[in-house]
């Protein structure tokens, strides 16, 4: 199914019967990671899983959105498909775009996987400081693509030119300030090993939510595909034991 919301045609799926559960997929991602929690949840709510705008069959958007704009997205979706006080779960990006709409909107409940908020000052690599020092010397203006090509992120090197412009206006933000609004209940599901969102900020994130509380278990970024029937049992029990 699709809706066109702002600038962009957004491909959707909902199934199932029941309390509302919102299903958000982190970056590079789409529906398809999230259907794992998705499937067995239909079975006792009803299930809507997003293709953010610029991943799976969703369209890219023509300007380079930010936090705002994909929780103003979701605002809008939640509207039109008269979902009422969702239960929002988000993977990484998603869960960025989660803590932003969930500070301001009404939510049931919120699950985050690897989800990072509190963005935490980190050494950059040598090679990377040689780089942006030769960048300021005369005549060396053309190394700026250089370093793009070759010490950007895997996310930023897959992606398209307008998906580059909202990494970078998505992925610096510090969304703390959101979190601290947050007064429903959240728990956090993270991988003891997540190289992308680190434990510490985990742990940084559930001191400042009012309600929060982390679940850390074995695995990496995708610590919620990992340990999956965990993860469910998990998420029945916080959600009233279905």
């Amino acid at each position: 199914m699709q809706i066109r919301v702002k600038d962009c045609l957004i491909n959707y799926i909902q199934y199932g019967k029941g309390k509302d559960i919102i299903l958000l997929h982190g970056w590079g991602q789409n529906i398809e990671m999230m259907k794992p929690l998705g499937n067995p949840l239909s079975t006792n709510y009803r299930v809507t899983i997003i293709d953010f705008p610029g991943f799976g069959e969703s369209e890219e958007p023509k300007t380079a959105w930010t936090i705002d704009d994909y929780s103003e997205m979701l605002e809008i979706i939640v509207k039109e498909l008269k979902i009422k006080k969702p239960i929002v779960m988000g993977h990484s990006f998603g869960g960025r775009v989660a803590i932003r709409y969930s500070a301001n909107n009404n939510i049931e409940k919120l699950v985050l996987f690897g989800s990072p908020c509190i963005r935490l000052q980190k050494e950059l690599p040598l090679k990377v400081r040689i780089l942006k020092k030769l960048k300021t010397l005369p005549g060396m203006n053309n190394i700026g693509e250089y370093m793009k090509k070759y010490i950007g992120s895997r996310d930023y090197k897959a992606a398209s030119p307008m998906m580059r412009e909202i990494l970078v206006n998505t992925v610096n933000e510090d969304l703390s300030e959101y979190a601290t609004k947050i007064e429903e209940p959240t728990i956090l599901i993270w991988g003891d090993n997540d190289q992308e969102a680190s434990l510490e900020e985990a742990k940084m994130l559930e001191q400042i939510l009012p309600d929060g509380a982390l679940i850390v278990l074995p695995g990496t970024h995708y610590a919620y595909l990992e340990n999956l029937n965990q993860v469910l049992n998990i998420i029945n029990s916080f959600l009233g034991g279905k």
